[in-house]
């Protein structure tokens, strides 16, 4: 997925940056979702009511894996089957900054890794 760089891993996560919705992952971590990191996960059609999805697989994922590019960016994967039959895990990658964490992105992966 062409989407994730190093200039969104290091992106600022200032307060000027509208968190619009928030969650707690697995671990009982605050995570929140900025307008527009939400306006950029809608784009992806297949995604249907994502706000859930997103917390589900934040709560309760299948897989945490450690970002392979920055040790502060985690990627969760949960199986869904409400999702297209060629991808059917979601992942969604969050940042974590003094605990707390800010979504990055969210999308369907055909495999786990």
């Amino acid at each position: 997925h062409g989407f994730f760089t190093a200039t969104h891993i290091n992106a600022p996560l200032t307060a000027s940056w509208m968190h619009i919705w928030h969650c707690r992952d697995k671990t009982g971590r605050l995570i929140h979702l900025t307008r527009e990191r939400y306006a950029h996960i809608v784009k992806h059609p297949e995604i249907q009511q994502p706000l859930l999805l997103i917390e589900r697989a934040l709560a309760t994922p299948l897989l945490i894996a450690n970002h392979p590019f920055d040790p502060t960016v985690h990627d969760y994967y949960r199986y869904e089957k409400q999702l297209d039959p060629e991808a059917r895990y979601l992942k969604v990658i969050v940042k974590y900054l003094n605990g707390t964490g800010f979504i990055i992105t969210a999308y369907p992966v055909q495999h786990l890794p």
